[in-house]
């Protein structure tokens, strides 16, 4: 068995964002070493890793370089090269998720067919190489409106996504390989946690229920437990499980998913890495996303995933009318409120709708807890000093 504790082993992280910052919590926990590679000086993690190097993700060289230089390497973003990790993996270096995992859910279109080719329930779809063959669709009226456009590659937050009602609407969108989905009139966007080990042992989380910010398209609650019926949680948990041996993935696995009005569970796409829809656990579950995703890829048993109390996530995202160097206003006032607790992310700079932090509210009452996310929600202001 391998001594990963207070010891020479070297844990790797592609990427040094909050969710590796959040990660670093809890290697310091365990006296893990570990090494971070960000393409920005500035990282929130360059703080609290053993060893920092700046960059590019998708370079090659730089990733090989990089991953040569540790034990087990990981990421905390999908953006990464995936042939410097296979090449890693051909030279003994461990590497969670797999080269093959990730390349399956990197393109979204890839993603889409793998769920349709394996029978795992998604919503109807088309693949287009481009724009122009997409706007062609529509006007021969092959393709009908409305629909969900999602860029192949490279969306992230909102970015990438858009509901097609109009050809003008068209006229918006970036060019690319993208997919033009069937637009599923649905009761909730629920999400659930899965982590799995290379032994194969897998467990999942409850399932959390996301409210969505309505033009930013961004998440601006989690909840967890989601207010659905437990059949329906029930079948929402064993599909995320069949998604995650389906993929063959190691680590954590964050599936998206719809309630459809007659209670079907479509898949809507996957993360495969600690995940937003799981920051509530931090304070509300047994073991958190990020202690169980070291858990996972370090084969070790995985903890119990039950939640300890009720939890909300509150992201907290750059007020629209301001950029520049990051103020919190009313942070205090927040802090005043029973159960509420900031993380801030350490990203210097705020812009319209960048996620700077988030708030958990922990309750016993799920309903008093979404009444205190509402009051922090509409008191702590993300500004800046100009």
């Amino acid at each position: 068995m391998q001594n990963y504790f207070s010891s020479n082993f070297k844990l790797g992280i592609l990427g040094g964002g909050q969710l590796g910052k959040m990660l670093l919590y809890e290697t310091r926990k365990f006296d893990i070493q570990t090494y971070v590679l960000d393409p920005n000086q500035e990282a929130p993690c360059k703080i609290a890793c053993n060893y920092f190097e700046q960059g590019d993700l998708m370079d090659f060289e730089t990733v090989l370089n990089f991953g040569k230089k540790v034990d087990v390497l990981t990421f905390e973003i999908e953006g990464v090269n995936v042939e410097a990790l296979r090449k890693l993996e051909s030279e003994g270096i461990k590497t969670w998720p797999s080269a093959a995992t990730l390349e399956k859910i990197q393109n979204k279109a890839v993603q889409k067919k793998f769920y349709k080719d394996h029978q795992i329930p998604t919503a109807d779809f088309e693949i287009f190489s481009n724009k122009k063959s997409l706007i062609k669709a529509v006007e021969e009226g092959k393709t009908k409106l409305p629909f969900v456009w999602k860029a192949a590659t490279g969306g992230y937050d909102g970015k990438g996504v858009s509901v097609i009602k109009s050809e003008e609407n068209l006229q918006e969108i970036s060019d690319g390989e993208c997919i033009a989905e069937k637009l599923i009139p649905f009761k909730n966007e629920l999400a659930v946690i899965v982590a799995r080990n290379p032994s194969g042992e897998i467990k999942t989380y409850p399932v959390v229920e996301m409210e969505f910010h309505p033009t930013a398209n961004q998440v601006e609650y989690v909840l967890c437990p989601a207010r659905i019926d437990k059949n329906v949680a029930q079948k929402a948990r064993k599909v995320a499980e069949k998604v995650s041996k389906t993929f063959d993935h190691v680590g954590l696995l964050a599936v998206e998913m719809f309630q459809t009005e007659d209670d079907r569970i479509l898949v809507n796409e996957v993360a495969p890495r600690p995940h937003n829809s799981g920051h509530y656990s931090i304070e509300a579950a047994y073991t958190n996303q990020f202690e169980q995703h070291l858990r996972a890829i370090l084969d070790l048993p995985l903890g119990n995933t039950d939640s300890k109390v009720g939890g909300i996530m509150v992201n907290l995202v750059g007020d629209k009318d301001y950029e520049g160097e990051v103020v919190y206003k009313k942070i205090e006032e927040i802090m005043k409120m029973p159960g509420v607790i900031p993380h801030i992310y350490g990203k210097k700079i705020t812009r319209p709708y960048r996620k700077m932090g988030h708030v958990t509210i922990v309750n016993k009452d799920l309903m008093e807890a979404r009444r205190i996310a509402e009051e922090v929600k509409n008191t702590i202001k993300v500004i800046s000093t100009n």
